[in-house]
């Protein structure tokens, strides 16, 4: 299949391109490298040797998207693209909802007006909001998300829940997913954020490599087994791998579908710390400061749904993750060392 990849140089997505090309699909890849950079083509193509086609476009741009579709024609869109840090949600939500939603609105309409009616969307376990229990499961209600990320992703899910009732010859799986952590074996590929990271084992690596001087653990009050928050950490091939694997359902015409990716696990940021410590022999310092707003105590997912539908399941325990992020660090101090004016 022809692929449209939205976002494809960031970290899911550049990952997710190279499992595409493994399993004989073609990406082509839309993205504005405002959090990635032109360097991932390279690694893709060392990795594969394949290098994708890429187009350097903000989806907001209508025209100029239409003409890429009309152009390539394309069979299916795995859509990326989209702002992603809770905490800078909180502090700015008219960018996210005005970002993340319009985007999408743009890329549905011209997906409609190029008989385009295939879509894997790169959701969130934020949709489920406060957790009722966990592990969580795809009959879990959505509602009101915790922040302003969560609750963009709830807004585009349902857009395109819409769009299928309307037109139920459209095909999509949403897929919701936890908190992607680790790297390409090779170390060619990984988590590389501009500025300061959002997310914690971006921070960890930076912090081993000693870029950053010490991680501060939002909150250790939680009612978890350790005061720390408790998440589903799964690796980013995994996570890669279950894209591929959601095309089955596109490809056999199954019409709206819902998925977990997540290892069924749940990990917390103090467990997460000491796994590290055990994978790279290596002394991670940190400081426990105040909770972060919009953050939950514990969110981890069931999955066995994917594996049974989509004979899809994780594969990476949580040490082999923190072995595969520092590889990568360690390989990449400065990550793709393409500064934001070079992109």
């Amino acid at each position: 299949m022809k692929i449209c990849v939205t976002g494809g140089m960031g970290y899911i997505g550049s990952h997710t391109c190279v499992e595409l090309i493994k399993n004989n699909h073609v990406p082509v890849i839309i993205d504005n490298l405002s959090n990635s950079n032109k360097e991932v083509l390279n690694r893709i193509e060392t990795i594969t040797g394949y290098r994708p086609k890429f187009y350097k476009l903000d989806l907001i741009k209508e025209e100029r998207l239409d003409k890429i579709f009309k152009k390539e024609k394309f069979d299916a869109v795995i859509h990326f693209a989209g702002l992603k840090a809770v905490g800078e949600s909180v502090k700015k939500p008219k960018l996210y909802y005005g970002n993340n939603i319009g985007i999408s609105v743009i890329l549905l309409k011209v997906m409609r007006r190029n008989g385009v009616k295939n879509i894997i969307f790169s959701s969130s376990a934020t949709v489920y909001g406060v957790p009722t229990h966990v592990p969580l499961v795809e009959t879990d209600p959505i509602g009101e998300a915790t922040n302003p990320y969560g609750q963009t992703k709830i807004e585009i899910e349902k857009m395109l829940m819409r769009e299928h009732e309307i037109d139920p010859s459209f095909n999509i799986v949403l897929l919701r997913y936890f908190n992607p952590v680790g790297a390409h074996e090779s170390g060619l590929m990984g988590e590389d954020p501009w500025g300061i990271p959002n997310n914690l084992m971006p921070y960890i690596n930076q912090v081993a490599v000693g870029r950053r001087e010490c991680l501060t653990i939002f909150g250790n009050d939680y009612p978890t087994h350790d005061g720390t928050g408790v998440r589903d950490y799964i690796h980013v091939v995994d996570l890669a791998l279950g894209h591929v694997a959601a095309l089955k359902p596109i490809q056999e015409k199954q019409g709206l579908k819902i998925y977990n990716l997540g290892t069924g696990k749940g990990t917390s940021v103090l467990d997460l710390v000491k796994a590290y410590d055990e994978a790279n022999n290596i002394q991670i310092k940190y400081q426990i400061g105040p909770r972060r707003a919009g953050d939950v105590a514990e969110n981890y997912a069931d999955a066995t749904l994917a594996k049974n539908e989509l004979g899809w399941e994780a594969k990476f325990n949580i040490v082999e993750m923190c072995r595969d992020s520092y590889n990568w660090q360690k390989k990449n101090p400065n990550g793709y060392n393409v500064e934001p004016s070079e992109k």
